[in-house]
């Protein structure tokens, strides 16, 4: 629902990257893989990029969706074979796709989930990283490093601390908080940090704090995205 009000259908992708693998970052890979198949008249696999345990993930998802499968090759003569998919699994280097951007990844630290990764996608010399969930680590830094925008969760650790709940508590051992995040932006040297994944969620278009915790540890623009904002990289920073 979110590409199809972003102006992007499923057919139009030519392939998914995951950071790690936790249910909120993966539960809706079945009906892109679904979609991305009924909508789509040519036969092209769907490539999956995401850190060991990806293959599983997909292999499973495809176990679940047999009977669905089964009903539509049955209903539509046009239809011949079940969706295709190719998985990558990594923890770091390159992202060998045809064409496209240039996509590196790099591990991350989203202990006990493990391995996490980070992506840095590069496109007509400019750079967005999109760091998942993870505290501060060295392998974020060096993605990061003279990127043009970092892409970073936004926990608010100063919130989650006063709440008498061990297990929202414990959020803050393996995200990184709105400081932290932009102290990764600030050492980066990006202009643009957009935080996104906010924990306590906050009412759309109500981030002024969210920004003005950011604002103390990171000189450069911050976005604070909803569903559907769009950045554009500035054209001064390279």
């Amino acid at each position: 629902m979110r590409l199809a009000a972003a102006g992007v259908g499923a057919a139009q992708l030519s392939a998914v990257l995951i950071t790690h693998l936790h249910s909120d970052h993966l539960t809706d890979l079945n009906d892109v893989i679904t979609t991305r198949w009924i909508s789509t008249f040519e036969s092209t696999p769907l490539t999956v990029v995401g850190p060991p345990g990806t293959q599983a993930v997909v292999d499973s998802i495809e176990s679940m969706l047999r009977a669905d499968t089964g009903y539509r090759l049955a209903h539509h003569d046009d239809l011949t074979e079940a969706p295709i998919t190719e998985v990558i699994e990594l923890t770091e280097g390159p992202v060998e796709l045809p064409g496209g951007p240039r996509i590196t990844a790099a591990p991350t630290d989203h202990r006990p989930v493990e391995p996490s990764v980070a992506y840095r996608i590069e496109h007509d010399g400019r750079a967005v990283v999109l760091a998942g969930d993870t505290v501060p680590c060295t392998g974020l830094d060096s993605l990061t490093r003279g990127a043009d925008i970092l892409v970073h969760t936004a926990i608010r650790a100063d919130v989650i601390a006063n709440i008498p709940i061990a297990r929202l508590n414990d959020v803050c051992d393996y995200h990184s908080s709105i400081e932290q995040a932009a102290d990764t932006a600030e050492r980066a040297g990006v202009s643009v940090l957009v935080l996104t994944h906010h924990v306590p969620a906050h009412p759309p278009g109500q981030g002024d704090e969210v920004a003005a915790i950011a604002s103390r540890n990171f000189s450069g623009r911050i976005v604070v995205a909803d569903d559907l904002t769009t950045v554009t990289i500035p054209e001064e920073h390279s």
